[in-house]
């Protein structure tokens, strides 16, 4: 039986017996941790015919999280306008966000609701910290009508990818500063869409582990973008110096 097969057969029995786990959670004791566990196995075992389709289920539960963690503000934009719309987005997601001429506002385990900032709704936003965020194509809705954006920072972000990246000429005109350190999905081609990206004045992008030639990438993107002070030298320290500059350590190779 394929998982496709499986997964049809056994999200509902799943959905029917999610209680069973919580009740399983509450009826064991600390001390029980064993016997606890070996009746999780068997509540699995019982409910799934192998372990790809409890797999397949649990990547399809983290998917759907995600899309609606992104879903486009739009009713909050159409009451409150663009700025209380991106400011509530990146709150939610855990990030921070700066209007003009104010201090930064972090995310709070409380979290924010949009008439918390009303007192802020005809104030541009200037800058994002959405690092380590789960921002995606589709979230990037909320931060794109902020035309007067100056700052973006995408670190560690684990769903920014190419994709994204070709959506980012529509801040062409205002964006100063971005940073994509640690997104493992950027590659490449994505780094190629920011050449409309003209007034960007310092870029980060350092730590992209699907870059496959981050030295060469790095004076390529240089070259697109020379205006822009690129942070991320390390790994073309080695294509920039000449023979006579390198250290004569051979057990450190030059970076390719």
């Amino acid at each position: 039986m394929g998982n496709q097969e499986s997964l049809h057969l056994v999200a509902p029995i799943w959905n029917l017996g999610t209680s069973g786990i919580r009740g399983l959670s509450s009826a064991v004791t600390p001390e029980g941790s064993q016997r606890k566990g070996r009746m999780l196995l068997q509540f699995l075992t019982d409910r799934f015919y192998d372990v790809e389709a409890v797999r397949q289920y649990l990547f399809q539960k983290q998917v759907s999280k995600v899309h609606k963690e992104n879903r486009s503000s739009t009713g909050i934009k159409k009451q409150y306008g663009p700025y209380i719309a991106g400011a509530y987005f990146v709150l939610k997601q855990g990030g921070a966000i700066k209007f003009q001429g104010k201090e930064w506002i972090r995310s709070t385990e409380h979290g924010y609701s949009p008439r918390q900032l009303l007192s802020f709704q005809a104030v541009p936003i200037e800058a994002v910290d959405a690092s380590d965020c789960a921002i995606n194509y589709e979230g990037l809705d909320n931060l794109l009508a902020l035309k007067e954006l100056q700052s973006l920072l995408l670190q560690r972000c684990p769903h920014v990818d190419d994709w994204c990246l070709s959506r980012l000429h529509q801040l062409a005109n205002s964006l100063q500063e971005l940073s994509l350190a640690g997104c493992p999905r950027i590659s490449e081609r994505g780094l190629a869409c920011l050449h409309h990206l003209q007034n960007l004045r310092r870029l980060d992008i350092s730590d992209l582990p699907a870059v496959s030639n981050p030295g060469l990438t790095q004076i390529l993107v240089e070259e697109m973008l020379p205006r822009c002070e690129v942070l991320g030298a390390e790994w073309a320290q080695g294509l920039k110096l000449g023979p006579e500059q390198q250290s004569g350590d051979t057990a450190s190779p030059i970076p390719a």
